[in-house]
């Protein structure tokens, strides 16, 4: 469990620099690659929300896992960060024996999907990270600064002695 712990530390952290440095662009030089990373962020706190209500044995709140109208990036910032508390709490007080626990529920699309709550977690890590990686790659293309973001540089700022090891 403590690895599962560590990897959503990890993910509030590299979504934090992203949000920073997707906040940073200069709306005008930058709107494209901001419309693209909002699209993305969008995408994945509705996509957490659902499976957060999941977790939790409730339907899944969105009906899509995005929007036509895309919300203002602080309030995707408020979202993802609240959702990046509550899954490390959720984590945190999750009982071995709840771990395993299979979930029955209804995808978006309406296929009907089964996970056990660590699955749930790993897949929740694992999607932010292929979407922070297509908003690096719009903050290259928009010649902004792209935030390291991978567990190496987390674990290394984390526990910089490891450095010396």
């Amino acid at each position: 469990m403590s690895l599962l712990l560590k990897a959503l530390e990890y993910k509030n952290w590299a979504d934090r620099r992203t949000l920073d440095a997707v906040g940073a662009l200069d709306p005008a030089q930058g709107a494209t690659c901001l419309a693209f990373a909002r699209q993305q962020l969008n995408h994945m706190v509705r996509v957490e929300e659902n499976f957060r209500a999941r977790l939790q044995s409730k339907p899944g709140l969105h009906s899509s896992t995005n929007t036509d109208v895309l919300p203002e990036l602080p309030d995707l910032d408020q979202r993802l960060t609240a959702s990046n508390a509550w899954l490390a709490s959720y984590a945190a007080e999750l009982r071995t024996g709840h771990m395993h626990q299979t979930l029955s529920f209804t995808f978006v699309d309406g296929l009907r999907g089964s996970m056990t709550p660590e699955e749930i977690l790993f897949h929740i890590v694992n999607h932010g990270t292929y979407h922070r990686g297509a908003i690096g790659h719009a903050l290259d293309l928009a010649h902004a600064k792209r935030p390291a973001d991978t567990y190496t540089v987390f674990i290394h700022a984390l526990e910089p002695q490891r450095r010396d090891a």
